[in-house]
């Protein structure tokens, strides 16, 4: 039951199905607002699973090969996180023959796609918990959940106090994770859509869940269904607790992406101190979970990275550099490579705007290639991370990533104005003569000399070099 090597080589693209696009308007609630409406916390617009298959070959050409799906199951909201029924596919979505001609479409293509798996809570909805609701005391569910007094009110103002809801919100009943009957539940789910055909799940807020028992059974029952599946954990922080045997083969990386965006927006963080935050990163994981960690820029649950980075374009490309020159697999998410803009939810889960009049043409450009590179290179995919050094007078930093096979250097300039500075090569293999390619063909690169190489950047950016 080991990490699947196939995440090695992904790159992820996040969706969030209900504003990527609409291929189906008769499956459209009655409310729904028009595409590219300010995102709301409550409004549908319309996207569903058969937009998601309209528009698979825009993915291809962009160059991802897996697909997270934000949930997709019967819910009330357009997030979907408040699941009402776990085996049945959101009818606003579509039904199971829009998922299954989604999927093999996908997996025809060369996709892989995880779905998210929120087991923590549910809805108001969810069949056990809308029993308690009717039945009260006398509801055969009572130990599904966290009653607390009765009656159970799940619709009166204010926080849940009746019973334990998620972050203490009255439309997010948490499960008893500790009973038996709702644990065989949750793991029959796991397993129905692993034999759908999924390749992997995406698990919500699963350190709420802090019961190894339960991620131990979970893991064993996914992978005896499919040694290959994901499982990827939803954990903001660095925390070696939660991969391994006993849970995840990765987690959302998301203190790589609060370290760039310190870096390169804050200002709380400078070269060394960035250098430093990654080789503890790296020191905390096991290398093949280290390979295994999901590296986002932005998700639906941050700002997005334009808007982050102030709208400035090289801070942007900067951004994507190094997500795609670093450890683990690189996540875009959806919009994000044609500059979509937003603040956090809901204004991050905009409809993605497919006239390309609204696009940033060269965001995009870069991105993918960027995404055609690490395909290309075994060494950005599956190589070592290997620091070279970091120039404190000049905000410069640079790492190479090493495979038997090949090496590339990553040197870049994370300041405001140009820098030159000097990088030992010696023990890269790198012989004096040898010509330095640049693969992005940013700033200048002289070959090497004594052992070393002399590189000019200009300000906010960087460049991969073989």
């Amino acid at each position: 039951m080991s990490v699947p090597e196939w995440v090695q080589d992904a790159v992820f693209y996040q969706i969030f199905p209900d504003r990527f696009y609409n291929g189906d308007p008769n499956n459209d609630p009655p409310n729904v607002q028009a595409w590219g409406s300010p995102p709301s916390v409550t409004g549908f617009q319309g996207g569903d699973l058969r937009g998601i298959q309209d528009k698979l070959d825009y993915l291809l050409d962009l160059g991802v090969n897996a697909l997270y799906l934000t949930p997709i199951f019967q819910a009330t909201s357009n997030h979907r996180y408040n699941t009402t029924d776990y085996y049945r596919i959101d009818p606003k979505l579509g039904t199971l023959d829009d998922f299954r001609s989604f999927l093999d479409a996908a997996h025809r293509r060369g996709f892989r796609v995880i779905l998210d798996g929120v087991f923590n809570h549910c809805g108001r909805s969810f069949f056990a918990f809308a029993d308690i609701l009717e039945n009260q005391e006398h509801s055969p569910y009572l130990k599904w959940f966290h009653i607390r007094h009765f009656p159970v009110d799940a619709y009166a103002f204010g926080d849940a106090q009746d019973y334990l809801g998620w972050w203490g919100m009255k439309s997010l009943p948490k499960f008893n994770t500790n009973n038996p009957e709702v644990r065989r539940y949750i793991l029959d789910v796991a397993r129905y859509w692993i034999e759908q055909g999924i390749d992997g799940w995406r698990l919500d807020v699963p350190n709420e869940i802090d019961d190894d028992s339960f991620w131990v059974e979970f893991r064993h029952v996914v992978k005896t269904a499919n040694p290959e599946a994901y499982l990827l954990g939803e954990i903001w922080t660095a925390d070696r607790r939660w991969v391994g045997d006993g849970h995840f083969d990765g987690l959302m990386n998301y203190p790589v992406r609060d370290a760039v965006l310190r870096l390169l927006f804050a200002g709380t963080l400078d070269t060394p101190q960035f250098i430093d935050k990654l080789a503890a990163l790296i020191k905390t994981y096991p290398p093949e979970n280290m390979f295994a960690m999901y590296v986002p820029l932005g998700s639906h649950d941050t700002e997005r990275l334009l808007t982050k980075v102030e709208n400035n374009l090289d801070k942007a490309r900067l951004a994507f550099l190094f997500q795609f020159a670093f450890l683990g697999a690189p996540a875009i998410y959806y919009g994000d490579e044609i500059g979509l803009t937003g603040g956090k939810d809901p204004a991050c889960r905009a409809a993605f705007p497919w006239n390309t009049s609204q696009w940033n043409l060269e965001l995009l450009d870069w991105v993918k290639k960027l995404v055609a590179l690490r395909k290309q290179s075994i060494a950005l995919r599956r190589g070592d991370y290997y620091p070279l050094c970091n120039d404190l007078e000049c905000s410069c930093l640079a790492f190479a990533r090493r495979h038997s096979e090949e090496c590339v250097l990553v040197a870049i300039n994370a300041s405001s104005k140009a820098s030159s500075f000097t990088i030992a090569v010696k023990d890269l293999g790198w012989q004096d003569g040898h010509q330095v390619k640049n693969l992005l063909a940013i700033g200048r690169v002289s070959s090497v000399q004594n052992g070393q190489i002399d590189v000019t950047l200009p300000a906010w950016s960087g460049t991969w070099l073989a």
